[in-house]
């Protein structure tokens, strides 16, 4: 139990991380407030939400050279991302999901 704790907590840092590289590109951030239909006064309550970190990593994944551009900046293997996306709740049909 403790290495998945790990692994999630690793996943969310990696996760902020990105929404980070997100939301400090002019381009990237009306893209993400756009397809996910948030706004951006809401982005801080809406990380809390189930399911929102997962997205911030879908959408890094989506498009390889954000991938690419994000896993410079952030200092991560692009293959992380998508572990990392494997280990949040609702970062695939697998996971087991809290109600």
């Amino acid at each position: 139990m403790t290495n998945a704790a790990s692994m999630r907590e690793e996943a969310e840092a990696l996760a902020i991380r990105a929404l980070g590289f997100v939301a400090a590109d002019p381009e990237l951030l009306p893209r993400f407030l756009a397809i996910t239909g948030i706004e951006a006064h809401s982005i801080r309550r809406a990380a809390g939400e189930p399911g929102f970190l997962a997205g911030v990593l879908q959408f890094i994944l989506a498009h390889e050279p954000t991938l690419l551009r994000a896993a410079e900046e952030t200092g991560t293997p692009p293959a992380a991302v998508g572990k990392a996306l494997r280990a949040l709740p609702l970062g695939n049909d697998d996971h087991e999901r809290s109600v």
